[in-house]
């Protein structure tokens, strides 16, 4: 069983269908890092170089692992020649 089929497996069991769903914006913005970087044609340690930080903490970053600022967001996307934009949904849950 490759990783896909796995994945979609998983998905049948609605608590886990549920745990992943609540986690879509986590994944959808690692997604996003990622692609930054990769469009920008630098490695974890090009990048790091360019933050004046350390290949482990952008690979923290990219994994989900802790809780980044507005800024390091900001100077991660500048590093890559991006820039951060926030998006404001309407929630169904929010609205009246």
């Amino acid at each position: 069983m490759n990783f896909k089929e796995f994945k979609q497996k998983a998905l049948e069991n609605p608590r886990v269908r549920e745990e992943y769903d609540a986690l879509q914006d986590e994944f959808s913005l690692i997604d996003q890092l990622l692609t930054m970087r990769t469009k920008a044609g630098l490695t974890q340690e090009d990048l790091a170089r360019k933050l004046g930080t350390n290949k482990s903490n952008i690979s923290r970053l990219e994994r989900g692992r802790g809780n980044p600022s507005w800024e390091t967001l900001n100077r991660y996307a500048a590093a890559c020649g991006f820039r951060v934009k926030l998006e404001a949904i309407e929630d169904s849950r929010t609205s009246a």
